[in-house]
């Protein structure tokens, strides 16, 4: 698995095992607030985006293979609030080439998220 990226440690991110795979937690902290009381879409997007490297990575097993993003779509579905944010991806499509990952983020009800991503990967496999 891939280190996380220094940006994950400015979002205070943790990975936390679940039932369906590593959940990636952020904290509400200050560094996270965009208006007062609410969370700033780009940490969102940040935390959507290293779970889906993360999840991506795992389901490779090759830390040699090269994750380049060639697309990425989020879905602002409803504002964050004071409370931990959860994210969960998955790996949609895995080819030689291309990876396509799906990622959800929540905070109290699964059902009811607050954003969801979808990102297309390059992949570098060693020659």
């Amino acid at each position: 698995m891939i280190p996380l990226p220094p940006y994950a440690d400015l979002l205070k991110l943790r990975i936390e095992d679940g039932a369906d795979g590593p959940h990636y937690v952020m904290p509400f902290h200050d560094d996270v607030v965009g208006r007062p009381g609410y969370l700033h879409g780009g940490a969102i997007a940040g935390l959507l985006e290293v779970a889906a490297f993360g999840t991506l990575s795992r389901a490779l097993g090759d830390d040699r293979v090269a994750m380049k993003p060639i697309n990425v779509t989020v879905d602002y579905m409803r504002g964050g609030t004071n409370r931990d944010t959860i994210a969960v991806a998955t790996v949609a499509r895995l080819g030689t080439r291309i990876a396509n990952v799906e990622v959800t983020a929540w905070q109290t009800d699964r059902a009811a998220p607050i954003a969801a991503a979808r990102i297309n990967f390059l992949l570098g496999r060693p020659a």
